[in-house]
């Protein structure tokens, strides 16, 4: 699998399994959860797909590989990878499966999902880390109650959770002061999600929240972090121009920011709320080409990630892994 057939599988988003066999692994986090997915590895790439009963992408299981197949022709020729906990190599956790927040292209408010305790997070992570096989604790959370009862919440987890001696990322709602708080308990990066490029459309379809206050979260993180430990979400396909999606990159990228290009997943959930068109193959990549040349220019290093979507690749076209 190449960059351009990544892309192109990515611009799909969706695959079928019609072995009896095959199993996708659910989703708690972000827009796209409560649904299935698999992580496939050809060559240098990985992708995650969502598993549909309606893709146009099948998934055929071979003696020793694996195959993606679309109009009965081979796209891409691999193997699957086993997620750890939602991905490969990662204890990645949603602490908090439910959000006070109602933004227009996440199906999480509507799932209402479960709350995990501080034990039950200690307890998973345990468990992967008795595989041997986990490098990294990444912890992404919705809203229960309030942004600040969720940063008090998983700082504690954090500094629990330091003991593993793995690198541990948070992405959740900032507030005032919540940098400081999960540097001191340890984590080593943080994700805080913009979403939305464009301010205008941010505001109906991110309503309640403040799209500069994140903005100042994410620049105090870098202070505090560090350059290439700190990351945000960047939505494609939620009817943003590439313009201002450049200007966007262009922004963060000379804050220290890295941007993590995110197609968007059009949850049924959601149907009708907001534009939510899953952008092209070509549209992905002229984008990551463009973050690829924003990063260089600003010393920005992709590869530099210790957790998260920069360590995992199956989402993004990731510059400094994929490109």
């Amino acid at each position: 699998m190449d960059l351009e057939t990544k892309a192109r599988l990515i611009a799909v988003g969706t695959v079928r399994l019609e072995e009896p066999q095959q199993e996708g692994r659910a989703s708690t986090a972000g827009p796209g959860a409560g649904g299935q997915s698999i992580f496939f590895q050809s060559g240098p790439h990985m992708v995650r797909l969502s598993v549909t009963a309606d893709s146009p992408l099948r998934l055929e299981s071979r003696p020793d590989e694996a195959a993606i197949l679309q109009d009965g022709r081979e796209v891409a020729c691999g193997r699957l990878v086993p997620p750890l906990l939602h991905c490969p190599g990662q204890a990645y956790l949603t602490v908090s499966e439910r959000c006070i927040y109602d933004c227009k292209f996440c199906a999480v408010p509507r799932l209402k999902g479960g709350i995990k305790s501080q034990e039950t997070v200690i307890q998973m992570v345990e468990e992967a880390a008795r595989t041997g096989s986990m490098q990294a604790i990444s912890l992404t959370s919705g809203v229960e109650v309030s942004p600040q009862q969720e940063g008090e919440k998983m700082t504690a987890m954090v500094r629990e959770l330091c003991r593993f001696g793995v690198p541990i990322g948070v992405s959740i709602c900032p507030y005032p002061g919540v940098n400081r708080l999960l540097h001191e308990a340890g984590a080593v990066e943080v994700k805080y999600n913009l979403e939305c490029a464009d301010r205008e459309l941010f505001k109906r379809v991110c309503p309640g929240m403040s799209y500069q206050e994140i903005m100042d979260a994410l620049v105090e993180a870098v202070e505090i972090f560090g350059k290439n430990h700190v990351f945000s979400n960047i939505i494609l396909g939620l009817g943003e121009s590439d313009e201002v999606l450049r200007r966007t990159i262009d922004d963060l990228t000379e804050k220290g920011i890295i941007p993590v290009l995110r197609a968007v997943y059009p949850h049924p959930l959601r149907a009708g709320e907001a534009v939510m068109e899953r952008p092209s193959a070509e549209r992905l990549l002229d984008l990551a080409r463009y973050l690829k040349d924003a990063l260089e220019k600003n010393r920005l290093d992709g590869r530099a990630a210790l957790t998260g979507c920069y360590r995992c690749t199956g989402c993004d076209l990731i510059p400094g892994r994929d490109l």
